[in-house]
């Protein structure tokens, strides 16, 4: 109840009652009002932004959003762990595997290439956390995208290795006359004196002294093209195609151990020595030729002799004496 207050008046000589005015009484009520109103409205806002009148359902689904918020989290630094693997991976194929095999490396704009065209995450726009959702799918699909581009160069290695493999099995890698069954190494490649005319002609092949029936071996993985003596000169002869540009020829043999046609591999016994054709003595005529050339024999000893034995034999290689044929 209000308090009622009065006021002294010096005329009457008395106390008279003070009445309000209706003004301040009703901006008092519109005051009391706007305040309650502002207070109700905090109060609210507040209670909304509690967990205190929300539903149990409510409840449960705001404990799923933030388990997938966890989730995603956790989904993000697993592929942060996938894209470091990916990218040591992608280094060493680039700077070791097709560096190795000389092909030419991925460059990194066609590794990370995002997708042009329609908009691919259309579906997943209008969410509370959409952002979220879109990043994480984008990731993953640039991941899946620079893991098939990784697998299709991993193939492309595969083929170069085993290519490599089939390449280093065929070149001429070794002697075609074991060092313990040599004589030793009569002539080189180069201009030699011919046993016969004693004129100074080149000598194509490099010339290996054994006795008569000493095994020879073929020097490379190959297939036999001829095991004749129709080519003057050679006698009984082989010559084994390597591909690659590579074939090696073995004259003056006494007797095949292969017919033509055959596939043989680095170190099968092919044939044996002998004098036959256009020989001063026995001993192995051997050339090694590169796409339709001649090339010089002594740089392909490298699977069979040691230092000092190549050393050996370049040094006698190098002279100019006479050859056997």
């Amino acid at each position: 109840m209000s308090k009622v207050k009065y006021y002294y008046d010096p005329d009457t000589l008395s106390y008279r009652k003070i009445e309000p005015k209706k003004s301040r009484k009703y901006r008092n009520i519109f005051l009391f009002l706007l305040a309650s109103a502002i207070f109700g409205f905090l109060g609210l806002m507040i209670l909304l932004n509690t967990d205190l009148f929300n539903t149990p359902r409510e409840l449960s689904l705001a404990r799923e959003v933030k388990n997938y918020e966890l989730q995603f989290e956790l989904i993000n630094r697993k592929l942060e762990q996938m894209e470091q693997v990916l990218a040591n991976i992608e280094d060493r194929d680039n700077n070791i595997y097709r560096l190795y095999f000389e092909a030419n490396p991925i460059p990194p704009e066609q590794r990370r290439a995002g997708f042009g065209g329609v908009n691919r995450y259309k579906s997943l726009e209008g969410f509370n956390n959409s952002e979220m959702i879109i990043a994480t799918a984008k990731r993953v699909d640039i991941i899946q995208k620079q893991m098939a581009i990784q697998s299709k160069s991993l193939d492309e290695v595969t083929k170069l290795a085993a290519e490599k493999e089939k390449l280093l099995a065929a070149i001429p890698a070794i002697q075609p006359i074991r060092n313990e069954e040599l004589t030793r190494m009569a002539s080189g490649y180069g201009w030699r004196s011919d046993p016969f005319t004693k004129a100074r002609k080149m000598h194509w092949g490099m010339d290996f002294t054994a006795p008569k029936g000493t095994p020879i071996y073929a020097s490379g993985d190959g297939k036999v093209i001829r095991a004749d003596n129709n080519s003057s000169g050679y006698g009984k002869h082989i010559r084994i195609d390597h591909g690659y540009g590579y074939m090696t020829l073995y004259g003056h043999l006494s007797r095949y151990n292969v017919k033509k046609w055959q596939r043989v591999k680095r170190g099968d016994l092919i044939g044996f020595v002998g004098s036959t054709g256009r020989s001063e003595a026995p001993h192995l005529h051997y050339e090694v030729w590169k796409d339709d050339e001649r090339i010089n024999p002594i740089n392909f000893y490298y699977g069979s002799l040691t230092a000092e034995e190549f050393e050996n034999m370049l040094k006698f290689a190098n002279q100019e004496n006479q050859s056997l044929d």
